[in-house]
């Protein structure tokens, strides 16, 4: 009987090898870890500064796009002061 298990077991063993997870093993998934997010950062670094120069860009255009137009409104009012002081000047 001794010698029955025996032999299930060296067969079971050669079957079945097993399957143990050594340090190399785990040095070898931190090291792709690292890799892979060292390939990555990158891209969300640049992504993400894109994105917060393309807000501060629409941000200056809108101010841009206000002053733009406050100053047309001032030439319009100082050209109709122009007008008036030349028409109030002539008609002393």
């Amino acid at each position: 009987m001794r010698e029955k298990t025996n032999l299930l077991d060296e067969i079971d063993s050669i079957v079945n090898p097993k399957k143990d997870l050594d340090v190399n093993f785990l040095l070898y998934v931190v090291f792709l870890m690292l890799l892979v997010l060292s390939m990555l950062f990158p891209k969300i670094y640049i992504s993400q500064q894109i994105h917060f120069t393309s807000r501060d860009i629409a941000k200056l255009k809108g101010e841009y796009d206000t002053l733009k137009e406050e100053n047309q409104n001032i030439k319009t009012s100082l050209e109709s002061l122009r007008y008036k002081n030349q028409v109030l000047d002539t008609t002393f």
